[in-house]
């Protein structure tokens, strides 16, 4: 039976959904997770039981990286099923379902705003809501949560305790609905910690219910307080319904200086946000402004920023001060984008390159990492040397810079390697770690290695190091593999928090 061109720009598009998700090494689920989709659901895209939609495509092509494929056979299809609808002279469709089956409540744009005043962060969160479910809604549930100190879980949790944040002063207010149509939504706590709450605004007040019914839309606005000894200097949006555009600005006097970076946090990674933020100033204010397209279901989007101005809140003022070194270390490497450990890309074993049929690709990871390397270099005096891993930009693939400890050397760059041999005799020094720079540890390492790794155009090789180049080769190739220098460390011996630790600046000793 012929097929209708239709359904073969349909075949089209599995078929090249299907080849970049086996060519990207994910199953079925895996590729749902990052998606942002319920696991059955790829599986009946590719199995040709559901049709394609514009969201699935959109986030397909995301997560694969397919150089715009997916998304251009997506596009073949919708054109071929739109002109056969009008040549047919059907009803005008209905528009294309956006979202995987079953969704109910959807956000079709946020915007988020924190602006500083008067020693106080004032949060407001205005939501543009659809119904796409079958049941009427009557009410909204909103997390509210402070970390005075991101980067110190036990110095926030003391600090919580004895400063909890609480609803009298939070000031909270809610409204459903614009102008004079609007209405102020009671509201009922459903959790109440120091440092986070929970709560159900209602589509209710005194003078009645307003639930907002399947296929109807609405517009609901929400305020809050927080002190600025209770607010860590970042703001973080969570994507908890399926979104079709997120914006967050930042409210600040143009007089503290502000610098503002921005992070992305998925399953599996930690990177810089993937477009930049744009700022102006209005009447003495610095307003940062980010915005994104159909944000990944759980992904989480952090601002964070220092004051470099006078009369500026201190991010140290109500810290304890033997620990300000160590939060400036990790938080200058998160600020430029370096994934930090608790990230699950870290614990995998990065994906080699085919050379030469991705070279292009090799080559453009490399300079990402030379990039980084560059901006690393201006932060800190790297004396000992400094290596830079693929999986800590973001990337899973067998790619590694190393700079030795001699500035005038060119970095060494290693594609697919492995340890293929090493000597018997062993020292140990203390290493630190990009991706967990507060602290130093003892690891013990041989002292000479034989590496084998790839060219650009796929020929192998084996290059021998020794000492300083051998550990910190050593050490890259374990985060390539999966491990970080803790593993190996002693379990007898303890980490130094950087503030302690007094070889910064000093070669190793040999």
């Amino acid at each position: 039976m012929t097929t209708s061109p239709v359904e073969r720009a349909a075949d089209q598009f599995v078929t090249a959904l299907a080849h970049w998700r086996v060519e990207r090494g994910m199953s079925k689920k895996q590729l749902a997770a990052r998606m942002g989709f319920d696991p059955s659901y790829v599986s009946h895209v590719e199995g040709r039981r559901h049709k394609p939609t514009e969201d699935f495509a959109r986030r397909a092509e995301a997560v694969l990286g397919a150089g715009g494929v997916i998304w251009q056979r997506f596009q073949e299809y919708d054109e071929l099923r739109h002109a056969r609808g009008t040549a047919l002279h059907r009803d005008p469709p209905v528009p294309v379902q956006w979202l995987p089956p079953g969704t109910g409540l959807i956000v079709e744009q946020e915007i988020a705003e924190l602006t500083y005043a008067d020693g106080a962060y004032r949060c407001r969160v205005r939501r543009s809501l659809y119904n796409a479910g079958a049941e009427p809604v009557t009410r909204y549930l909103v997390k509210i949560a402070v970390d005075r100190y991101p980067h110190d879980p036990a110095g926030s949790n003391r600090h919580h305790r004895e400063h909890p944040l609480t609803f009298d002063e939070m000031d909270l207010e809610a409204v459903a609905g614009e102008g004079d149509a609007g209405e102020p939504m009671q509201w009922r706590v459903k959790l109440d910690r120091d440092a986070a709450k929970e709560v159900w605004l209602l589509f209710a007040n005194e003078r009645g219910q307003f639930p907002l019914y399947p296929g109807r839309r609405t517009v609901i606005e929400y305020a809050y307080t927080v002190g600025a000894e209770k607010w860590g200097q970042w703001f973080q949006r969570a994507v908890r319904l399926p979104t079709r555009r997120l914006t967050v600005r930042l409210n600040f006097p143009a007089a503290f200086d502000p610098q503002v970076w921005g992070v992305e946090t998925s399953l599996a990674a930690e990177v810089p946000v993937r477009t930049p933020l744009e700022r102006h100033e209005e009447d003495g204010r610095a307003i940062f402004e980010w915005s994104t397209d159909s944000p990944l279901l759980n992904a989480r989007y952090r601002l964070e920023w220092r004051f470099r101005g006078p009369g500026a809140p201190s991010y140290a003022e109500f810290a304890p001060a033997e620990r300000n070194g160590d939060r400036r270390a990790s938080h200058q490497m998160r600020g430029i984008g370096i994934v930090q450990r608790g990230s699950d890309l870290l614990r995998q074993r990065a994906r080699h390159f085919q050379l030469p049929r991705e070279e292009a690709q090799a080559r453009e990871t490399v300079d990402a990492l030379l990039a980084s390397l560059r901006r690393l270099e201006d932060l800190h005096d790297f004396s000992k040397g400094v290596g830079l891993a693929a999986p800590q930009i973001g990337r899973s693939v067998a790619a590694a810079v190393v700079r030795p400890p001699d500035r005038a050397a060119e970095p060494v760059v290693l594609l697919n390697p492995r340890i293929v041999g090493e000597s018997g005799d062993r020292d140990e020094q203390y290493e630190g770690c990009l991706s967990f720079f507060d602290y130093r540890g003892l690891v013990k390492r041989p002292l000479r290695i034989e590496v084998e790794h790839a060219r650009h155009d796929g020929a192998r090789v084996i290059t021998s190091f020794e000492r300083a180049m051998a550990r910190l080769v050593a050490h890259e190739i374990d985060h390539l593999e999966g491990r970080l220098y803790v593993d190996r460390m002693n379990a007898e011996s303890n980490l130094v928090p950087v503030a302690d630790y007094h070889q910064t600046g000093r070669p190793w000793d040999y």
